[in-house]
């Protein structure tokens, strides 16, 4: 009985990583089952996103590049340095103060998902 509880909790932690993105939700008894049942949920989402003529969900790694101009680069890296922030980090700042800034549109938002 043991071994059938460690591999429900199997299954049930291998769900909770699900992508965000892909709110199908499936059932399985067993560990193996888990990844045909996952490929089958993608491929359901998938046909249903094509009936409804909806582009699937886009997973997002976090990274992008930005091109700005050598001397806006410049002044970040000051402030980072100043702050005691990677440039990542003041760059995550900026963006995070521009989406909760007033001047965001509440359409734009919408618009986001």
């Amino acid at each position: 009985m043991a071994d059938a509880k460690t591999e429900k909790q199997k299954v049930k932690e291998i769900t909770g990583k699900l992508k965000e993105g892909l709110k199908e939700l499936f059932e399985c008894e067993n560990i193996k089952d888990i990844e045909k049942e996952f490929h089958e949920a993608v491929d359901d989402y998938l046909e249903f996103c094509k009936e409804v003529g909806k582009e699937p969900d886009k997973e997002y790694k976090g990274t992008f590049n930005v091109r700005i101009s050598p001397e806006l680069h410049k002044k970040l890296v000051n402030v980072a340095m100043k702050n005691g922030d990677s440039l990542n980090a003041s760059v995550e700042k900026a963006i995070q103060g521009y989406i909760s800034s007033e001047e965001y549109k509440p359409e734009i938002a919408s618009s986001l998902g």
